[in-house]
């Protein structure tokens, strides 16, 4: 059986990653299978999550949330996964009833973390409060009035948290705070901040510079190991990347030079690519770093797997490129003004237009979970939907490896 899983990042107020919340399906006709029910469905997605996908390869030691029926929790289901990885989401359809408190509160005894999904305020849930922690909240559609009656409704229980999910801009994120949510979902952290020009510091005119490089027909090592030199910051990078345990190597790289021949042509063109999406994202989010690199992998992965070799380069600068407005808080046509790109690929990333946009489009889809709209995409632009949403799993695993490496 195939398995297709999303995730989207949970920050906290200091916009530090708090959890993922996992989508997952295990077919992408319907939300479930036609034949088989809800509850066998969500049976198998857990029973693929532990064996087949592997919950730490998908969250890196995060926690994740993730969605449980009304009756999967009444049979147990949760137990199946680990209690200190996992948050049991209740469904919003879920309809609170003596069976359903007798089973949320054997899994708090038991040490899991219970969250309410879609919470409108019900006073039939007041009994569940002293085991929940987390209660999200839809902030698209929960009006100032409804927070405050919610929030009114949990002054007896302040160990229970807020969320706000579907954060779209900062603006929402920084209103939610005000309200007094204390957790938030969406992707506000993947648009600017405030739009602004935007003036590079030295090691982001350096990263220019090495990415100028490694983008011409022939590499010249010497200059781009005079760049690395003449940046004590950029070096410590290399190095420290070059030794990190995602290459399994016991001899130790003492010079600048050993590290690019060690690294090769490949590899020293994605860390640069890494670098450039670092040095351009400080102060943001590591969930938009992590963003940005998977888009680009996925990018490249797609191309090797369906188009000629020689398209590689450019798939990557295209998805990890699609989010530098949101890193520098700049214009995007402003941005790519700055930068020496072909055309073709500015109109991917600004507009996301031409052929070389469908993956970066297509990554875009997974990263909502937006399973039904990913088959269509899959058919139109001719593409296998498994395939993609195997390797959309490969590129999430190595971007985290990646910033591993360098942060």
């Amino acid at each position: 059986m195939s398995f297709y899983v999303a995730r989207q990042p949970i920050l906290d107020r200091a916009k530090k990653l708090f959890a993922y919340e996992l989508l997952l399906r295990d077919s992408l006709d319907n939300i479930f299978p036609k034949n088989i029910n809800e509850d066998v469905a969500t049976a198998k997605i857990i029973e693929g999550l532990e064996f087949n996908l592997g919950l730490e390869s998908l969250t890196q030691g995060s926690l994740a949330f993730i969605n449980f029926t009304h009756d999967s929790i009444i049979n147990g289901y949760p137990l199946l996964l680990n209690k200190e990885k996992i948050v049991v989401e209740i469904l919003e359809t879920a309809k609170p009833g003596k069976k359903l408190l007798a089973a949320c509160i054997d899994l708090k005894d038991k040490g899991y973390s219970i969250a309410l999904d879609d919470y409108e305020h019900d006073s039939t849930w007041r009994h569940f409060f002293p085991y929940v922690d987390i209660i999200k909240l839809d902030y698209s559609l929960t009006s100032e009035q409804q927070f405050q009656e919610i929030i009114t409704a949990l002054k007896p229980f302040p160990h229970i948290k807020l969320l706000a999910e579907k954060i779209e801009t900062y603006a929402e994120f920084q209103h939610a705070i005000t309200i007094g949510c204390e957790y938030y979902q969406g992707y506000f952290f993947s648009r600017p901040e405030i739009i602004k020009t935007v003036a590079f510091n030295p090691s982001q005119i350096a990263v220019v510079n090495l990415w100028s490089e490694i983008n011409k027909a022939e590499l010249d090592f010497k200059n781009i190991t005079a760049i690395f030199e003449d940046d004590i910051n950029l070096s410590f990078k290399l190095l420290r990347y070059v030794q990190s345990p995602i290459f399994k190597r016991d001899a130790a790289i003492q010079t600048i030079k050993q590290a690019i021949i060690v690294l090769g042509i490949v590899e020293l063109k994605r860390f640069i690519s890494l670098l450039f999406t670092a040095q351009f994202s400080i102060g943001k989010p590591k969930a938009l770093t992590i963003m940005a690199l998977s888009r680009g992998r996925f990018c490249e992965l797609m191309v090797n797997a369906t188009l000629p070799i020689n398209s590689q380069p450019s798939a990557f600068l295209i998805g990890l490129l699609s989010l530098i407005d949101a890193m520098v808080d700049g214009d995007i046509q402003e941005l790519m003004d700055k930068l020496p790109l072909h055309q073709d690929m500015k109109d991917a990333i600004i507009n996301r237009k031409g052929e070389s946009a469908n993956f970066l489009k297509l990554c875009e889809l997974f990263e909502k979970g937006n399973w039904e709209n990913v088959k269509l995409f899959c058919q139109q632009i001719n593409v296998d939907p498994e395939q993609s949403c195997g390797l959309f799993k490969d590129a999430l695993i190595w971007a985290e490896h990646r910033v591993t490496a360098i942060y």
